[in-house]
């Protein structure tokens, strides 16, 4: 892969998250926005809460208006004995495999006007430098010393012992050790408090909802308030402000698909996980400065299908936000929304050409697909997904994941890996953001709760959140049939180059093998890497 083109300078990258907010923007001012549900990640998580919602609001006399579906009453109906207080020591593991329903949120849009003051600060009036010193950010490290020593001020322990002794205590089925240590680990846990006291709350929070088994309660109550626009507009410039993760990815996005396009004549992106179609805008921007005009562009946009009357709504309108912007740039579009399960994708559902330049993208999607723990090996549909990528035969497959190792279906082990990828996480809001912040506890309540929540409260097909390491994607990539392509080390230096220049200095980025990988103080949170067909194994 080439990466020197004269037309498009890749330097120019400050304040790179202003043109994906103003996406943002365009899709909350959506004239139906209000009435519909923003989710920043996965619609599989939302699907059996959607429903029920969606279900209640057509059919308001219906008797069960109101009231939680039997199968959300009792998430954990081989927990009857737990709850009553008799004691399952002798019970294996492995049987909690069979447990649970609980489902990942992220943020729906309550009736709030979009045309606030927030978006005013967050889309129009702020730059990148103005906006992290209005918020008292330590991009840079500057202040963390002082934050250090205040933090060492405070009553400070390490909550990750309690932590794993009342997941052993839950797992074991040893109702009142649980009940004890859950108030040891309450009395130093707060929402408010500093990194190890926040993280301690969710956990305490996922542990007590396990052991009542009212995970999914939690989640589709939660799910049913709604959230303000703005409130998720706002944590969302948070984040883009102070951690690099998003913005390189879509960076080493944009590089490697330029780099491509520069000399294609049509030009067909197929998304796993589309969603709202945020990344694109700004690859479109740059196509239409290529030297003798742009590609023709092809945009197949892949989702879960949502419950209801039009399972491809979302789908479809983001096809059509993404025609406005190619009209207002002259690029030539054309666009293809599929709105399915994605193991059920056919080729001919993709519309594939021969004379034209095709990329495949998915990034921190696939890990929400069953995998051989839920379904049997042969039909699992993480693997069925990359055999059809393999089939496709894409010039490039761009797959980014989130690394974790907390996919076991042992549900100590399991804890232990969470706890292990969110501490870094709550200590870098910790290190950069102040704690009254309210965007930061937003972040820290409906992302990271949440997900938190999933993890430990659920259990079979419902835990949706099942990442792997970069290392078991690589196995399941090249046993699918992929080949892993080498990285462009300009594009690399770049990348790294900017999070020297413009981010704290705890964040790492680095390269393992043909990995890219991501992550705070060592501890490798994110990784992307390419691959294609592998054409010596036409077997697999």
């Amino acid at each position: 892969m080439k990466s020197d083109h004269s037309t498009i300078n890749f330097h120019e990258t400050n304040g790179y998250s202003d043109p994906i907010l103003e996406f943002i923007s365009t899709v909350l001012m959506d004239e139906d926005m209000k009435s519909k549900i923003c989710t920043s990640v996965d619609l599989l998580a939302l699907q059996a809460a959607e429903k029920y919602f969606y279900e209640a609001l057509v059919d308001k006399n219906s008797s069960t208006h109101n009231q939680i579906p039997q199968n959300l009453q009792h998430p954990y109906p081989n927990d009857r004995e737990l709850l009553k207080g008799k004691n399952s020591h002798s019970r294996s593991e492995d049987f909690e495999v069979e447990q649970g329903r609980s489902n990942k949120l992220v943020a729906s849009f309550a009736d709030e006007t979009v045309l606030s003051e927030t978006f005013d600060r967050v889309l129009l009036c702020l730059g990148e430098t103005d906006a992290k010193s209005n918020l008292q950010l330590d991009v840079h490290g500057g202040k963390s010393g002082r934050r250090r020593q205040r933090r060492k001020s405070e009553e400070s322990m390490d909550p990750s012992a309690l932590l794993i002794q009342c997941a052993q205590a839950v797992a074991a089925y040893d109702r009142a050790s649980a009940a004890e240590l859950l108030m040891q680990i309450r009395q130093y846990a707060s929402p408010c408090g500093n990194g190890p006291r926040r993280l301690a709350f969710y956990f305490a929070d996922a542990l007590e909802a396990r052991l009542a088994g009212t995970g999914a309660q939690h989640c589709a109550l939660s799910f049913s308030n709604g959230l303000a626009a703005n409130d998720f507009l706002a944590a969302y410039h948070l984040y883009q402000l102070v951690c690099p993760f998003d913005n390189i990815l879509f960076l080493f996005n944009r590089m490697v698909i330029m780099d491509l396009a520069a000399k294609a004549s049509k030009l067909h992106i197929v998304h796993f996980g589309i969603l709202y179609g945020f990344r694109w805008p700004l690859v479109i921007q740059h196509l239409s400065k290529i030297r003798g005009g742009p590609p023709t562009l092809r945009i197949t946009g892949i989702e879960f299908p949502q419950p209801g009357f039009k399972p491809a709504q979302r789908v479809e309108e983001t096809g059509q936000r993404l025609a406005h912007y190619c009209k207002r740039f002259n690029v030539p579009f054309e666009y293809n929304g599929i709105a399915r399960n994605w193991e059920s994708i056919q080729i001919k559902d993709l519309k594939l050409e021969s004379d034209e330049v095709l990329i495949v993208v998915c990034t921190n999607r696939l890990r929400n697909l069953p995998d051989e723990t839920v379904v049997p090996a042969e039909s699992n549909p993480r693997d069925k997904v990359l055999k059809l990528i393999k089939k496709m035969n894409p010039r490039i497959f761009i797959h980014g994941v989130i690394n974790g190792a907390f996919n076991s279906p042992f549900f100590v082990a399991r804890f232990r890996e969470v706890l292990f990828h969110f501490s870094p996480l709550f200590d870098m809001f910790d290190t950069i953001v102040p704690g009254h912040n309210k965007e930061r506890m937003f972040i820290e309540r409906e992302i990271f709760g949440r997900e938190i929540m999933n993890v430990v409260a659920s259990e079979g097909a419902d835990r949706v959140e099942r990442p792997e390491t970069y290392k078991q994607w690589q196995i399941r990539n090249q046993r699918a049939g992929l080949n892993q392509m080498p990285l462009d080390k300009k594009i690399i230096e770049k990348l790294k180059a900017k999070v020297r220049q413009e981010y704290h200095k705890e964040f790492l980025i680095t390269q393992d093998g043909e990995w890219m990988l991501q992550g705070w103080k060592g501890r490798v949170t994110f990784a992307v890497s390419c691959w294609n067909a592998d054409r010596d194994n036409e077997h697999k």
